[in-house]
Parts: C-alpha cells; sequence; structure tokens
C-alpha cells in the first residue's frame, strides 16, 4: 500500500503535500513556488537544446537551402560548417536559442503543472487524458510568449560568416521591427507554428508522463527511488527518465515530419525542390536530434524539481 500511494504522488505530484524538510517545513517549500518552477522549467529547456545545438543549426541551412550547403547532406554539413566557419559555427544562434529557450521551457513546464492542476480540478477529466490536453495548452502558450525570440534565432542561424545581414540579436530585432511591419512582423507565421505545436508537446507530456506512472505503480522498486527533496515521493531514477524521454520524442516524430504546414509554403517547396529535397529535406536531423533532446529535456527537467524541492 505505501508503494502504491508513493507511485500515486510521483504519477501526481500536486496530490501529494511535500512533508517537512529541515528547518523550512511545507510553509517555506511552498515560497516562490513559481519562479523555482519557472527556472526548473528554463534549465531543462537550455540543457535540452545545446545538446542538439550543432544539428540545430545544421537543420536550418538544410531547410533553408542556404546556397553555401544546399549540395551536401546531414552529416556532410556537419563537417563542413566547422571548416568553413569554426567549431563555433556549430552553435551560431544558439545564443539567440537560450535567450528564446529558457523561457519558452519554463512557460511551456510550468503552465503544463498548471493546466493539469486547473483540468483536473475544474473540467473533472483525470486519467492520462488530462496529460494530453494540458501538454497541448502549454505548448501552445509558450509558443505565443516566445515566437519573437525563436523568428530572431532563425535568421541569425541562417546567416553565414562574411554574409551578415544581422550584426547580433539587438540588430536583428531592431531591423526586423523597422523592415517588417513593426511588432506583428514578429508573429509572421506564428499559426502554422501554433498548429504544429499543439499535439506535438501533447503527445510529448502525454506519453513521458503515462510512461512515468504506468512504471512507477507498476515496479516502483525497479524503476524508481525516494525523491531527494521528498522521500514520500517517489521518482524515476536518471537512466530510466532518459529512457522514457527517448520513446517520447521518438513518438512525436511522426506527428511532426517537418514544419511545412500550410498549403502556400509546401506548394511552394515542392514545385522548386520536390518532396525528398523540399517538403522533407532535413527529415533525417528531425530523428537524430528529437530523441536525444527530449530525453535531456524531461531528465533534467525531473532532476531540476528535486533540486528546487518542488515534490
Amino acid at each position: 500500500m505505501a508503494a502504491a500511494a508513493a507511485a500515486l504522488a510521483a504519477a501526481d505530484p500536486s496530490s501529494a503535500m511535500p512533508q517537512a524538510a529541515g528547518a523550512g517545513g511545507p510553509t517555506a517549500r511552498r515560497d516562490f513556488y513559481w519562479l523555482r518552477s519557472f527556472l526548473a522549467g528554463g534549465i531543462a529547456g537550455c540543457c535540452a537544446k545545446t545538446t542538439v545545438a550543432p544539428l540545430d543549426r545544421v537543420k536550418v541551412l538544410l531547410q533553408a537551402h542556404n546556397h553555401h550547403y544546399r549540395h551536401l547532406g546531414v552529416f556532410s554539413a556537419l563537417r563542413a560548417v566547422p571548416q568553413k566557419e569554426g567549431y563555433l559555427g556549430l552553435y551560431k544562434g544558439n545564443g539567440a536559442m537560450m535567450i528564446r529557450i529558457f523561457p519558452y521551457g519554463a512557460i511551456q513546464f510550468m503552465a503544463f503543472e498548471h493546466y493539469k492542476t486547473l483540468i483536473t480540478t475544474k473540467l473533472g477529466v483525470s486519467g492520462h487524458v488530462h496529460r494530453l490536453m494540458a501538454g497541448s495548452m502549454a505548448g501552445m502558450t509558450a509558443v505565443i510568449c516566445t515566437y519573437p525570440l525563436d523568428m530572431v534565432r532563425v535568421r541569425l542561424a541562417f546567416q553565414v560568416k562574411g554574409e551578415h545581414t544581422y550584426t547580433g540579436i539587438i540588430h536583428a530585432f531592431k531591423t526586423i521591427y523597422a523592415k517588417e511591419g513593426g511588432f506583428l512582423g514578429f508573429y509572421r507565421g506564428l499559426m502554422p507554428t501554433i498548429l504544429g505545436m499543439a499535439p506535438y508537446a501533447g503527445v510529448s507530456f502525454f506519453t513521458f508522463g503515462t510512461l512515468k506512472s504506468v512504471g512507477l505503480s507498476h515496479a516502483p522498486t525497479l524503476l524508481g527511488r525516494p525523491s531527494s527533496d521528498n522521500p514520500n515521493v517517489l521518482v524515476l531514477k536518471t537512466h530510466i527518465n532518459l529512457l522514457c524521454g527517448g520513446v517520447a520524442g521518438a513518438i512525436i516524430l511522426k506527428l511532426c515530419l517537418h514544419e511545412c504546414t500550410m498549403r502556400d509554403t509546401m506548394k511552394y517547396v515542392y514545385g522548386h525542390h520536390g518532396i525528398r529535397k523540399g517538403l522533407y529535406r532535413g527529415l533525417s536531423l528531425n530523428y537524430i536530434r528529437c530523441i536525444p533532446s527530449q530525453a535531456v529535456a524531461f531528465t533534467t527537467y525531473e532532476l531540476m524539481k528535486q533540486f528546487f524541492h518542488l515534490n
């Protein structure tokens, strides 16, 4: 019974009241909860994206058909970029990515926990479905809040040494604002991104949360251990976290084979580059980068939840 109760608490931490830990006790653990939750999600997002930053740079170059690299494949591009731009060239645009991904990851994970509780308490939806709904809503919320940062990141990543349109993040923001319609210029292409993110985020959170819940319910001793910040809550062992996150990444690839979803864009890409070199260009990179990215994101978030005493 004790193991089952601990597994239930791990599956839905909001249902378990943290016990006193040291001098602070439960009240202290609730102080600045939203800030600690924000930091946990932001750090998780940054760790995940930094892990696959070179693959993201190559993906942008290939999908946008940059004339320096459009004749290359994934692995040849990974070799060519350091030769032309140095090894730091693989991380071009990553500074903008971190500025964008920290609030993105923070908002997404924090919003997921909030929406999950809201859906359960207000709508009465529980089981595994509430994770799917909460994940979709969290993904859309994060996209809307951070879309301008993502646009700037892509613009910077597409640039090649010696052919810079933008000198940096601030200059890119100023240029887009001045030349592309002011504030609305930062939200061009928002709708297809939201439509793509809803199932992506929903299935990601649903898969990881369900695997975690089922695993801890059926094999708590084999797969889990007591949380470092609350021994009454079971958490997955680190290597099991990585495995579950990787499975979540593999499954969502079936929903997001490519990012061209609007009719006009698909017609243009198909007409100019065909199917293999157009609509599905960079697809192999999605398979390479998505699995480790999701594995690192969920694993880091679970560790940060313990570090910031969120269980």
